[in-house]
Order: C-alpha cells, then sequence, then structure tokens
C-alpha cells in the first residue's frame, strides 16, 4: 500500500502545475460554469482514477523506463510513431512552460527579474532529474500531502466566511470566461490535455514495480485525490467569487485574504508544484532519449534542461497558448486508444473465460 501511495502522490504532484495549484485552471474549466461546474469536477475525477489505473497498470505489466512501449501497446505500430512523437514533444515543451512559469511568479511576487526564478528552478530540476527513479518520485510525492493540507484550510475559511448568496454566486461565475462551451466539455478537456501531459511519467511510475494491482491502486488514488483538490478549489472560490474575481492568481488571492504569512506558504507551495511537473516533464522526456542506465543519461538531462532554459524565455503566457492547446487534441486522441485497449482486454479476458469453461466440459 505504501508503493501505491507514493505513485499517487506523484501523479498528483506531476498533473498539478501552475496553472491547477494557482486555481487558475480550475477558474476557467470548472467555477465559470457555477454550479454546474462540480459535475465537470465529478467528471474529470472519474476520468482521472480510471486513466491513471490503466497506465500505471500497463507501464507495471511491460516494465518500462519510458512511454513508449506503453504508447505503442494501446496505439499501435502506426498511429504509435504519431503519438510517441507529439508526446515527446509535449514533455520538452511543458518543461518549458514551468521554467517560464516559475519565473514570472518570482518577478511578480518579488519584483525581481524573471531570469532568476528560471535559472534557480532550471539548476533545480536537472540536479533531481539527474537522481534515480525511486529518488525522483519519493521527491515528486514529498510536496503532495502539503498542498492538500493548504487547500483544506483554504477551502474551510471560504466556505465558513461565504459573503454571497447562492444566486450571487452564479451570476458572478457566468461573468468569467470559461475555456470550454459547457461543464461536461470542460471536464472532459481539463483531463484530455493533463494525461496528454501526465502519460509519460505515470507509465514510468507504473514500470518501478511488477505488482499491476499495486500500480493500479496508485493511479487510482492518484486520479481520486485529483478530484478531491479539484472539487474543494472549485467550491472555495465559487462561495468567495466576489473575492477571486479579475485574479490571474486565485488561489493566492484566498491565501493573502487569510494572512499575508499564509499566503507566503501558499507561494512556497505553488512554486513546488511547478518544480514538480518540472521534474517530471525533464525525466520522462530525458528517458525517452536514453534508458535511464545508460552512463550519459545525466549529460542528456544536462543538455536537454539547459535548452527547456533557453526555450522558457519564450513567456509563460505565449508557450501556454501555444503548447496547451495542441495538447487538448492528443489527449482525446489517447483517451479514446486507452479506452479502446481496456475494452480490448476484457474482451479477450472472456473469451479465455468461455475457452477454458468449454475445456473442462
Amino acid at each position: 500500500m505504501k508503493k501505491s501511495i507514493q505513485i499517487a502522490g506523484a501523479f498528483i504532484g506531476v498533473i498539478v502545475g501552475a496553472g491547477f495549484a494557482s486555481g487558475q485552471e480550475i477558474l476557467q474549466f470548472f467555477t465559470s460554469f457555477g454550479w454546474m461546474g462540480i459535475g465537470g469536477a465529478i467528471l474529470a475525477t472519474i476520468f482521472f482514477a480510471f486513466l491513471g489505473m490503466n497506465l500505471t497498470q500497463l507501464g507495471s505489466r511491460l516494465q518500462t523506463d519510458s512511454h513508449k512501449d506503453v504508447i505503442y501497446h494501446i496505439c499501435g505500430r502506426y498511429l504509435g510513431i504519431a503519438v510517441d512523437f507529439i508526446i515527446t514533444f509535449f514533455l520538452f515543451g511543458v518543461a518549458a512552460v514551468m521554467l517560464a512559469g516559475s519565473g514570472s511568479i518570482f518577478e511578480e511576487q518579488f519584483g525581481i527579474p524573471s531570469m532568476a526564478g528560471n535559472v534557480i528552478m532550471a539548476i533545480l530540476t536537472i540536479l533531481t532529474v539527474c537522481l534515480n527513479i525511486q529518488k525522483v518520485i519519493s521527491i515528486i510525492s514529498l510536496v503532495t500531502p502539503f498542498l492538500l493540507v493548504m487547500v483544506i484550510v483554504i477551502g474551510g475559511y471560504a466556505l465558513s466566511t461565504m459573503g454571497i448568496n447562492f444566486s450571487e454566486v452564479q451570476k458572478l461565475a457566468e461573468s468569467q470566461t470559461p475555456a470550454a462551451s459547457n461543464w461536461f466539455m470542460g471536464g472532459l478537456l481539463y483531463v484530455s490535455y493533463n494525461i496528454a501531459a501526465g502519460a509519460a511519467m505515470l507509465a514510468v511510475m507504473g514500470g518501478t514495480t511488477k505488482d499491476e494491482k499495486q500500480a493500479g491502486m496508485g493511479g487510482i488514488l492518484g486520479g481520486v485525490g485529483l478530484g478531491i483538490l479539484i472539487l474543494i478549489i472549485n467550491a472555495a472560490m465559487l462561495v468567495k467569487m466576489n473575492v477571486v474575481d479579475g485574479s490571474d492568481m486565485p488561489i493566492l488571492a484566498l491565501a493573502n485574504e487569510i494572512s499575508p504569512v499564509f499566503g507566503l506558504l501558499m507561494f512556497v507551495v505553488l512554486l513546488g508544484m511547478i518544480y514538480n511537473t518540472a521534474v517530471g516533464m525533464l525525466y520522462a522526456f530525458t528517458a525517452r532519449i536514453v534508458k535511464r542506465e545508460n552512463p550519459k543519461f545525466n549529460l542528456f538531462a544536462v543538455l536537454f534542461g539547459a535548452a527547456a532554459f533557453g526555450a522558457s524565455f519564450a513567456g509563460f503566457i505565449t508557450l501556454v497558448g501555444t503548447v496547451y492547446p495542441l495538447m487538448g487534441y492528443l489527449g482525446f486522441t489517447l483517451i479514446a486508444a486507452i479506452v479502446f485497449a481496456w475494452l480490448r482486454g476484457k474482451r479477450k479476458a472472456v473469451v479465455s473465460m468461455d475457452n477454458g469453461v468449454a475445456l473442462k466440459q
């Protein structure tokens, strides 16, 4: 069970980046639909748990150290080539987005040049990726409990100090700019681009254990954990729409309302989540190009980290606007392939069972 919890914590840590932990993604994909956004959050929870279970189990079954084997297994030879290439590109892109995001946060919070934040995060990320995968998973999963505690505190505060009625909540929520046409699509799109980004690391995490049930439980727990975080953040922002309205980082706005010290703590946790995502993406990207046991792995990690650092100067907003929308389309293809592979596996299991019964007779 300990390994499952560790995988779950790392799953959450990889998926939760700058947008999730700040509340901005939750605001656009869920809260902007008012109370119906809760339905979207529940839908996202179910998909995260189901997809997380499948990807970690496949990683365990194939004992993979990169996403390549899993992608070819679920997508087939020809589609697998395209999906493998695109995922590999996105891993690098998201790593660059995270480095850019850290620079923006340092500049906004302390007024120092964004380059300083980029450099600090790039060095920490590269040094961590040079560790072995078990240590990487342990480090990534460490920050998750702190985020959960902070979010629960913020959620409790928001609900206990709600200053507007339910009709005002709905009106303010609907005045936001949504990232999808309705709550159902909001939930699907959110899962789509996050799974496209996290699939590679999920497969690698599953490959660290030979126990498929243990790996699958880690995926389920991670998906449910993500869902709980989405629901709490969504509820907190709904009942505090008068506070978060117009804020670039709504969760930080709520944290600062509690107290400046709590706001600073939330800032530190936010940086930790960006670090988690950057490490997960750079590790998975490097592992796809060169195997972990290769003596030159660390050298390539440094080179790729330096390249991501260079790409981060394209700017956080520019990179997000370019990388994330494309990831959403890839995500739908990947989700469809995972569901099809799962149904195919179930059908084979039924056929094998029927054949076994027939032989006994």
